[in-house]
């Protein structure tokens, strides 16, 4: 096994490196990073059984949907704003208890779990098992309350420890021990899978935090838990490694192929403003470039962008959404709203296109 896991080392260190490079041969990368993070706030929140796509974050996000519609599209928000707080904080905090809880508060503020005492540790037992079960029948119980300060210190200082121990293989095993130590009531998961973010850009592995390692363990729900358990019941660190480092690899590769269908993507459209928009194409480059940050935007938003009246800017959004660059989200005759759709796509896990208020996804 011990080969296993060395092999599997060097084939997630060689993917995070060929995306390191691909994010900076992206212009403005910044303009990106944004898409990449929603889509791992995403995954991992559906992972914890949340139900709420891409497309709704960006519909909730550009306020096109009522409460009722957003659905759980509000906790996927306060996990991006848990990972924007906490790269915010990066510069002057390192990884460490004080920033987990501040993540943690950021997570749960407002939404399902708001209760649950949000950055402060948990001060009772809780366990893991079906709806219902007790300790007794639970099918992990995590270290009494009392337990948690201590085991998240150690994990803090096993995070900075100075030797030799691989990056990939400490933060896989700090990934394990905090899901372990579950040290909050809710929201441990979504916390213990943004440590892995923040750890590889901490150590500049990663410039930008476009690793949305949670695709590999929604693909493999069942197996990234049974792997967790068996550290818990036997040991197998091994295991638990060689499954995480193999999802690395595999997502790595797969963010580098996203990144390359961004530049492509890019290069296509801009070359239809320049060919088919004529003097307007000034002010369809803007307002391409700010897509990349917003993808939903309505003809006032187009009018800022681009300085342009009222009239102007509808017409240049018509001619965008003749082109094939924008479509109209959803029927509205007032309020319009429209979305950059293949670029959408690029970071969907399907190619439909994005449905319109009210509807399901």
């Amino acid at each position: 096994m011990a080969g296993t896991v060395q092999a599997l080392l060097s084939a997630a260190d060689r993917a995070l490196g060929r995306l390191d490079g691909a994010i900076h041969t992206l212009p403005e990368a910044d303009l990106f990073v944004l898409m990449y993070v929603r889509k791992e706030a995403v995954l991992s929140s559906q992972i914890e059984g949340t139900q709420s796509s891409l497309r709704d974050v960006l519909a909730a996000e550009a306020r096109l949907l009522s409460p009722r519609g957003a659905g759980d599209a509000g906790e996927v928000i306060n996990y991006v704003a848990a990972m924007n707080h906490g790269l915010e904080r990066l510069p002057d905090l390192p990884l460490s208890v004080r920033l987990i809880r501040e993540m943690h508060e950021r997570l749960l503020e407002g939404v399902r779990g708001g209760r649950s005492t949000p950055g402060e540790l948990r001060r009772s037992q809780n366990w893991i098992g079906p709806a219902g079960c007790t300790p007794r029948d639970a099918v992990f119980v995590p270290p009494p309350f009392e337990e948690v300060p201590r085991a998240l210190g150690d994990l803090e200082t096993f995070l900075h420890r100075n030797d030799d121990l691989p990056p990939l293989v400490r933060i896989g095993l700090a990934h394990a021990q905090f899901e372990t130590v579950h040290p909050f009531l809710d929201g441990n998961g979504r916390v213990g899978r943004l440590l892995i973010a923040f750890f590889l850009c901490e150590r500049k592995i990663l410039a930008k935090p476009v690793l949305y390692i949670s695709h590999f363990f929604k693909r493999h729900r069942g197996e990234y838990y049974e792997r967790l358990q068996a550290v818990r019941d036997a040991g197998d660190w091994e295991g638990w490694l060689a499954f995480f480092l193999r999802g690395v690899a595999e997502v790595g590769d797969e963010a580098v192929a996203t990144a390359r269908r961004i530049l492509d993507l890019r290069e296509a459209h801009r070359a239809a403003v320049t060919a088919h928009l004529g003097r307007a194409a000034g002010n369809g480059h803007r307002v391409l470039e700010a897509l990349y940050r917003t993808p939903v935007v309505t003809v006032a938003d187009v009018r800022g962008i681009a300085g342009l009246s009222y009239p102007a800017a509808n017409n240049l959004v018509a001619r965008l959404v003749s082109i094939g660059i924008l479509e109209q989200f959803g029927d509205r005759k007032r309020n319009r709203a429209f979305f950059y759709r293949d670029y959408v796509r690029v970071f969907a896990d399907d190619p439909e296109p994005v449905p319109g208020e009210g509807q399901a996804a």
